[in-house]
């Protein structure tokens, strides 16, 4: 019998207060002994009529119950979009906001974010060669794009009316409403409309653009602090549209803007939150911190800030990352729509309501991404990063 075994059958058997050994010879480097440890497991076997080697000690299993909290504010919850019984013409409407908790687990979430595909006015040659393959073959016709867009899952379509721009093309707001006209026939979702951001074309533009588009429930993107946007929120009050407004990165600007659009006649409900997008490794951390806050404020009370929010994802692009030619940063064709993934899963992990969004790749993962979330899809567990991007 070897000195374990003898002095596990002596501690089990009776009551020790000191043990004493004699004529013992051990030959070790360390010799520690676990006297308590020893007798406990001893016992163990013994009851459970084991080996003493296949002991283990007893495992206590704790439920755990997630913290769930009671919060004094909610976010407004606002509608794009609006059917032929609420006087426009889309074949659904899409919700987003309408949260009362900050955390899905705690139960206050009613809608699921969403993402909508970009469709421009005209041409963009400087895409990278990785969109160009999916868009350049109907970026000639705003209307095809938007149905391709469509086709490939866009739960909404934003057109930007870029041409508008006077250094661009300086397309006449007459003209750019009848390219909306278009996509509005050509598709049956929910639209939000983009300008070209001159402070000077944007408000005309978009006067002509919510006429036309009258009780469609767009989303006009965007109002700021640099253009009237008062003339902006007379627009979608009279032909029954929201607006988005749009800061750079500054709860304080973010506040007063929202005042100034509340102010100036625009329901609380119509109102969405667009406080800048830094693509991955260009201020994304910023967008994440600003975005938490925003929603933290909103749920603690502070109603200028309690409206949904939506990102421009798209911004990924940008970044040199996304389509520079650097063999040793990794193959373009993957780490440009990677780029726009990670981007929108940040923004979604803060608390962002919607993304405007442009690789069906990059689309059709974070969609998937934000099923299983909502566990609506198992998924198909850990993938190598080449198949994120596999099929459309």
């Amino acid at each position: 019998m070897n000195l374990e075994r003898a002095l596990l059958e002596l501690i089990g058997t009776e009551e020790i207060e000191e043990l004493e050994l004699e004529n013992v010879k051990v030959d070790v480097d360390e010799l520690i002994f676990e006297i308590k440890r020893a007798a406990m497991a001893y016992q163990l076997a013994q009851a459970k009529q084991l080996p003493v080697s296949r002991t283990e000690e007893k495992k206590e299993v704790y439920a755990y119950t997630p913290p769930v909290k009671t919060y004094k504010g909610s976010v407004a919850e606002v509608c794009l979009g609006a059917t032929k019984a609420d006087g426009g013409t889309r074949g659904k409407v899409v919700k987003i906001g309408g949260q009362s908790t900050l955390y899905r687990f705690e139960g206050g979430h009613k809608n699921k974010p969403i993402v909508s595909f970009d469709v421009f006015d005209i041409p963009m040659p400087s895409f990278p060669k990785s969109l160009r393959e999916f868009w350049g073959d109907v970026w000639e016709d705003p209307a095809d794009w938007a149905k391709r867009a469509v086709k490939l899952g866009s739960e909404v379509v934003t057109l930007h009316l870029i041409s508008t721009d006077p250094r661009i093309k300086d397309t006449p707001p007459k003209e750019a409403a009848k390219t909306l006209e278009d996509v509005l026939q050509a598709v049956d979702v929910p639209l939000i409309v983009g300008g070209s951001g001159n402070p000077d074309k944007d408000p005309m533009v978009f006067e002509k653009v919510a006429e036309a588009a009258e009780g469609e429930m767009l989303l006009i993107a965007s109002a700021n602090l640099d253009l009237d946007y008062k003339k902006v929120v007379d627009a979608a009050v009279k032909y029954k549209h929201n607006v988005l407004s749009f800061t750079s990165m500054n709860i304080t600007d973010q506040q007063t803007l929202n005042r100034l659009l509340f102010d100036a006649g625009l329901p609380k409900e119509r109102l969405v939150q667009d406080p800048t997008t830094g693509a991955l490794g260009y201020g994304l951390d910023y967008t994440y911190s600003i975005i938490e806050r925003l929603k933290q404020n909103a749920l603690k009370g502070d109603e200028l800030l309690q409206n949904p929010v939506f990102c421009g994802v798209t911004n990924a692009w940008a970044a040199r990352e996304a389509w520079m030619n650097e063999p040793s940063w990794g193959p373009r064709e993957y780490r440009g729509p990677l780029w726009e993934i990670l981007t929108a899963i940040t923004v979604i992990n803060a608390g962002a309501d919607g993304m405007m969004m442009l690789h069906p790749k990059a689309v059709k993962t974070v969609k998937n991404l934000l099923a299983a979330a909502s566990g609506e899809d198992e998924g198909d567990g850990e993938l190598r990063y080449e198949d994120w991007l596999g099929g459309v």
